[in-house]
C-alpha cells in the first residue's frame, strides 16, 4: 500500500529536521526519561536500549509525518486519541498472539536457521516452549501467550513417564521393557500400577523430578533470554489450570512450585505472566479434580504476585466455551488482552491475536463538556457524546488504515509466525502472498482511559462516589461497546472494546492536559489518569465494593479488562483471606482478576516481604544496600518500580491505598 502523500515546504523541512535532531539528542543524553522508560520491560538507558529507541522514535516521527491519515494526526495533537506502538505502524507489524504450542511441538518447527524435531520428554518440550516464545516474539511487537500450556505439555509428561516405566521394568526385573501393555503407558494406568508397583512408583518419582526441573528451566529461561534491544526478554504469558489428567496436573503443580521457589537467589520471577484458569466443576470447590491446584495457585500468588486469575464462568467467556475443546477456554495475554470471539467462526484462541489498538482520552472530553472548568453548572451531555462520536470515528479510521497496511504485508515479513503456522493457516501461504485473509481473524480494538476523571470533570464526582454517576459511567462504556459492535458489523471485522492497560500512556495525556487547562482539582491534579474503568487507586474503598463496582464493566470490554485490589499487610501471612477475595471476585463475574501486594527484597540478606527503610531481617538501611521493590505495572511485573517505571506510574504506585476486605 502506498504511503500517504505529504506536501513538504522549506519551512516544514527545517522544522522536521529540528524535531529529528532533538529526538536524537534526548536519547543520547538521557534527558527525556519519559521516552526511555516508556516500556518498563526495556532498559532504555542501556546502549542497546538507546539504539532501539533511535529506531523507535524516528519510526513514530515518520508515521506522524508521512503515513497516518491527517485526521488521526490531528486527533493525536488534540490529545484525545493515542495510537499504541506507533513505531510499528508504517511497517505493518501485528500486536500479540496465542501460540499453538500443541501443533508446533507435535510436528516440529524451523527457526529459520535449522529444524527442530518433536520432543520425546517433558524436559525437552519445556526447553522448546522457551525457544518458540523467543522465535515468535521477533515476528511481532506485543505479547506472546500459551493459552493452555497444561494441555500442550501433557503428552510429553506421558512420554517421560513411559520412558521411565520401561526403564524401571528392567531395573526391578518386573517385566520386559518392550512388552505390549495393552495401550498407551501413562500415569492413569492403575492396572500397570497394580501389576508393576516398583516400576510404576519409580516412573512417577522420576517423571515428577524431571517435570519440576523442566518447569524451573522454562521460568529461568523466560527471565534471562534477552531477545530484543535494551535487555528485553520475551513478553510471555502462560495460562493453565483446567487439565485434569495426572500429567496435566503435574505440569500445573510443577510450574507453581518452580515459581514459588523463585529464581537463582530466590527472586520473584518477572516473566512469564502466569494466569490460573478458574472453572466451576473443575477447580473451584472441594472434591473437584483440580481444587488442590487452585489452592496452590492462591498460595503462589500470595507469595509471588502470580498467577493472576481468569474466570471461565464469566458470561462473556462462557458463551464460547466447549468442554471438549480447551482451546475455547478463556485465556489472556497477561496484561489483559482477550481475542476469543471471531465473527468468521474461529471462536477459539490459539493461532490468532490482537492486531492493534487506539485509545481515547475520555478526560479531555469531560473537561470540555463538564462542570469542572466552571464554564457551566450542568454537564453538556449532548455535546460530549457528539464530540465522542467524532473522535471514535477518527480512532476507527486509524485502525482501519493500519489494518490495510498490515493486511498488505507478505507472509515472509512475519517469517516464523506465518511460515510455521503460528498464525493459523500461515504455513499454507507462499512467502510472497499477503496475509490479509488470515489476519482478519484477529481483533482491532478501541480503548479508553480515565473514566473516573471524566466523570469527575463532567459531574463533580467519580463513579465510585455516587450511584447516579456510576450509572452514567456504565452507560458511557456501554455506548463505546455498542459503537464497536456496530462498526464491526459495518466493516465485517472484529472491532472490540479494550480497557486500555495504560503504562507509558498513563502520564502522557495528563501532562498535555495540564499544560492546556492548568491544574484542575480532582481531575488534572495528579501525574496520571486512572486506568480504564478502575475506581481511582487513591480512593478509599473496601475490596469487596471495588470489585463489585468494577465487575459490571468486564462484560462490556470484549477486547479485555482486568481488576485489582491492593492488600493491606503481608499477603503471605493470611492465605485464607487471599483465597476468599479471589473467589468473591469470580462470583461477581470479574473476567480477569489479580491481587497486588508489595514484595520487597533486601540484597544484603535475601529477605523478601514488606521492607520499610530498614530490612527487618538484617537491619540494613536502604541508603546502604539495594532494596528491590517489585510492583505490578499493568498486569505484569517489572524489576523495580523506582527505576523501571515512568514518573506517572511511580506516582500511581505511591498513591495506591490498601483495600480492607
Amino acid at each position: 500500500m502506498a504511503l500517504m502523500n505529504r506536501i513538504v515546504t522549506e519551512t516544514n523541512r527545517e522544522q522536521m529536521m529540528e524535531e529529528v535532531i532533538r529526538l536524537g539528542e534526548e536519547i543520547v543524553e538521557s534527558s527525556n526519561l519519559e521516552v526511555l522508560r516508556e516500556n518498563a520491560n526495556l532498559n532504555g538507558e542501556s546502549f542497546s536500549g538507546k539504539m532501539s529507541k533511535f529506531g523507535s522514535e524516528y519510526s513514530k516521527w515518520y508515521a506522524n509525518h508521512f503515513v497516518m491519515p491527517p485526521r488521526v494526526v490531528q486527533a493525536i495533537k488534540d490529545n484525545v486519541v493515542y495510537v499504541h506502538d506507533l513505531d510499528q505502524y508504517a511497517i505493518g507489524t501485528t500486536n500479540c498472539i496465542f501460540i499453538p504450542f500443541a501443533k508446533l511441538l507435535r510436528e516440529g518447527f524451523n527457526t529459520g536457521n535449522g529444524s527442530v524435531r518433536p520432543p520425546n520428554s517433558i524436559m525437552t518440550a519445556m526447553a522448546l516452549v522457551a525457544i518458540i516464545f523467543q522465535s515468535q516474539q521477533n515476528s511481532q511487537y506485543g505479547g506472546v501467550s500459551a493459552n493452555m500450556l497444561d494441555y500442550d505439555l501433557e503428552p510429553y509428561v506421558a512420554k517421560s513417564f513411559a520412558k521411565y516405566f520401561r526403564k524401571g521394568l528392567e531395573y526391578f526385573e518386573e517385566g520386559a521393557g518392550e512388552a505390549d501393555f495393552g495401550g498407551e503407558i501413562n500415569m492413569s494406568r492403575s492396572d500397570l500400577q497394580a501389576q508393576y508397583p516398583k516400576s510404576f512408583k519409580y516412573a512417577l518419582k522420576e517423571t515428577e523430578s524431571e517435570t519440576l526441573q523442566g518447569a524451573e528451566s522454562l521460568i529461568h529461561n523466560l527471565n534471562t533470554m534477552s531477545s530484543r534491544a535494551g535487555g528485553q526478554i520475551p513478553f510471555t504469558s502462560i495460562n493453565y489450570g483446567t487439565c485434569t489428567s495426572p500429567e496435566g496436573q503435574l505440569v500445573i503443580s510443577s510450574l507453581l512450585t518452580a515459581t514459588m521457589r523463585g529464581l537463582g537467589s530466590g527472586e520473584t520471577p518477572i516473566f512469564p505472566i502466569q494466569i490460573f484458569k478458574c472453572k466451576q466443576g473443575v477447580n473451584q470447590n472441594p472434591g473437584e479434580p483440580n481444587y488442590h491446584l487452585f489452592l496452590k495457585s492462591a498460595e503462589c500468588s500470595a507469595k509471588r504476585l502470580y498467577p493472576n486469575f481468569a474466570n471461565l464462568d464469566a458470561p462473556l467467556n462462557l458463551m464460547h466455551y466447549d468442554p471438549a475443546d480447551p482451546d475455547t477456554e478463556f485465556a489472556t495475554m497477561g496484561c489483559r488482552t482477550r481475542v476469543l470471539s471471531d465473527r468468521f467462526g474461529r471462536n477459539r484462541l490459539s493461532g490468532k491475536g490482537n492486531l492493534s489498538f487506539n485509545t481515547l482520552n475520555l478526560v479531555k472530553l469531560g473537561l470540555e463538556h463538564g462542570i469542572a472548568l466552571g464554564r457551566r453548572t450542568v454537564a453538556d451531555e449532548r455535546g460530549f457524546y457528539h464530540e465522542l462520536d467524532h473522535y471514535l470515528d477518527i480512532a476507527l479510521e486509524g485502525l482501519l488504515h493500519r489494518f490495510q497496511i498490515q493486511a498488505a504485508q507478505k507472509a515472509k515479513a512475519s517469517d516464523f509466525m506465518m511460515r510455521e503456522g503460528v498464525w493459523e493457516g500461515g504455513e499454507n501461504l507462499d512467502p510472497e502472498e499477503n496475509v490479509g485473509e488470515l489476519i482478519k481473524h484477529g481483533s482491532l480494538s478501541i480503548g479508553f482511559i480515565g473514566l473516573a476523571e471524566c466523570m469527575k470533570a463532567m459531574y463533580g464526582k467519580h463513579h465510585g462516589e455516587d450511584e447516579q454517576v456510576y450509572q452514567k459511567a456504565y452507560d458511557l462504556i456501554a455506548y463505546l461497546r455498542d459503537y464497536c459492535d456496530r462498526q464491526g458489523e459495518l466493516h465485517n471485522l472484529n472491532i472490540t472494546l479494550f480497557a486500555t492497560p495504560a503504562e507509558g500512556l498513563s502520564g502522557k495525556f495528563t501532562k498535555r492536559d495540564r499544560a492546556f487547562y492548568g491544574t484542575v482539582p480532582g481531575v488534572v491534579d495528579r501525574e496520571y489518569y486512572t486506568n480504564s474503568f478502575h475506581i481511582p487507586v487513591y480512593y478509599k474503598i473496601s475490596a469487596a465494593k471495588k470489585i463489585r463496582l468494577e465487575a459490571a464493566f468486564h462484560g462490556l470490554c470484549n477486547a479485555g479488562a482486568i481488576s485489582y485490589i491492593e492488600l493491606n499487610g503481608n499477603a503471605r501471612s493470611n492465605p485464607a483471606a487471599f483465597l476468599q477475595i479471589v473467589q468473591y471476585a469470580l462470583s461477581q463475574q470479574v473476567s480477569y482478576f489479580s491481587i497486588n501486594h508489595p514484595i520487597d527484597r533486601c540484597s544484603a540478606c535475601g529477605f523478601e516481604g514488606i521492607i520499610g527503610a530498614t530490612c527487618p531481617s538484617c537491619n540494613s538501611h536502604e541508603k546502604d544496600v539495594y532494596i528491590r521493590r517489585l510492583r505490578r505495572v499493568t498486569g505484569y511485573l517489572t524489576g523495580d518500580y523506582q527505576t523501571r517505571f515512568n514518573a506517572a506510574k511511580q506516582a500511581e504506585v505511591r498513591d495506591r491505598v490498601k483495600h480492607d476486605a
